[in-house]
C-alpha cells in the first residue's frame, strides 16, 4: 500500500455543528449496516458529542488528504498523566476500505509521542470497529460493559457512564505505549 499522507485541521467554531453532522452521519451509517434503516435517533447523542467537544483536553481536527476532508477525530490530551483518549473517530463512508484509518491513526499516535496509554471504546456489535483497533492499531480490550457489569456508576475517557450503553453492552480498549 503507498504512503497516505493524512494531515489534521483544527475545526473551527463556526464549523462544529456542520462537524457534528457529519459525525452523526458517519455513525448511524454504520447502525444501519448493521440493524437496518429503524434507528432514527442521531448517535451519538448531542449531549455526549457536545461533552467531548468541551471537555478539558479536547483536541477537534478534521482528517485531511491532500485538500480533501475525509472524516474527523476528537481526541482528549491529558498534559499531566499522558492518558489519552481517542473520544470520537470516524472516516466519511465514501473513504472507506482505503486505508485512511490506519494512516490517521499512526499520524495521531506520530503527533502525541509522550502519550503513555491511548484509550477508547466502541458498542460491542461494532465489528469493524473492534477488528480496526485490535488487529489493526494494536489496543486491546480491557473491560466490556454490560448489564452484568459490577460497576453501575462506571466511568470510560473519564466520563460517567451511560446506563444506555450498559444495555447495549461496549468495550473499552487501551493501547499502552509507554510503561
Amino acid at each position: 500500500m503507498n504512503e497516505v499522507n493524512i494531515q489534521f485541521l483544527s475545526v473551527k467554531k463556526a464549523e462544529l455543528s456542520e462537524f457534528k453532522l457529519k459525525l452523526q452521519d458517519a455513525f448511524i451509517d454504520a447502525l444501519v449496516k448493521q440493524f437496518g434503516p429503524s434507528h432514527s435517533k442521531p448517535i451519538p447523542s448531542d449531549e455526549d458529542i457536545s461533552k467531548s467537544f468541551n471537555a478539558q483536553g479536547a483536541v477537534i481536527n478534521h482528517i485531511v488528504l491532500g485538500n480533501e476532508k475525509v472524516g474527523g477525530v476528537v481526541l482528549n490530551i491529558n498534559n499531566e498523566t499522558q492518558y489519552n483518549n481517542l473520544e470520537l473517530f470516524f472516516i466519511y463512508p465514501g473513504s472507506h476500505n482505503k486505508g485512511l484509518g490506519q494512516a490517521t491513526w499512526k499520524a495521531i499516535e506520530n503527533a502525541y509521542p509522550e502519550t503513555r496509554v491511548w484509550a477508547t471504546a466502541t458498542p460491542y456489535f461494532e465489528k469493524r470497529n473492534i477488528h480496526f483497533y485490535v488487529n489493526r492499531c494494536g489496543f486491546h480490550i480491557v473491560e466490556f460493559f454490560n448489564e452484568f457489569h459490577p460497576e453501575k456508576d462506571f466511568t470510560v475517557n473519564g466520563e460517567e457512564g451511560d446506563s444506555n450503553l450498559i444495555e447495549q453492552g461496549f468495550f473499552k480498549f487501551e493501547k499502552v505505549m509507554k510503561p
